[in-house]
């Protein structure tokens, strides 16, 4: 019987900025790290936010640039929600899975079901005309920082993107890992 000890440590990276289209998150992590006193080491997990990765890739949409075809508008409708959101709710899902007035759950692109397609409208740019899509591949996303910090750091660690989904008759949220490498 092994009688060693073994543990896990989580905590939040101190000092991320509010990440812009273009950003270079390899950068963003260092930097952050380098001030907090910390270094990778083989074996960490990076769990990083789905919606600073989108942001950084620029999937952010001007909403005054959709135009609703007439399945989001009929599902608009149905939901009262904004033709122009579910014309991309519709674009990133392969299909309806529950709607009613408030409600439209979706199977995403990706495989998952979410609310809205995991679209966002929170802390984009202050602007309601404004949304954030998920990545548009997280694994290649996730390969791609791993990859990169392993670059600049000799650590082989693990890369998690993660989105928050809700779940039915659940309070709270819940994260989920939406890309890994």
């Amino acid at each position: 019987m092994n009688t060693s000890l073994s543990g896990f440590s989580a905590f939040a990276l101190p000092g991320i900025p509010f990440i812009q289209p273009g950003d270079d998150l390899v950068t963003v992590i260092l930097d952050a790290l380098k001030r907090a006193a910390l270094d990778l080491q083989s074996d960490d997990v990076l769990v990083i936010a789905s919606k600073i990765v989108s942001k950084s890739e620029g999937r952010i949409v001007d909403l005054n640039s959709v135009e609703p075809g007439s399945e989001a508008l009929r599902v608009a409708e149905l939901t009262q929600k904004d033709p122009r959101v579910v014309e991309l709710v519709l674009q990133e899902s392969t299909h309806i899975s529950r709607m009613a007035p408030g409600v439209l759950v979706v199977a995403h692109r990706l495989g998952f079901v979410s609310a809205n397609a995991g679209i966002d409208q929170s802390n984009v740019d202050g602007s309601a005309n404004r949304v954030l899509l998920l990545p548009r591949d997280p694994d290649k996303s996730a390969a791609a920082l791993r990859q990169r910090l392993w670059e600049s750091t000799g650590a082989q660690v693990a890369v998690v993107i993660s989105d928050t989904h809700g779940r039915p008759f659940r309070r709270g949220n819940v994260g989920v890992a939406i890309g890994v490498a």
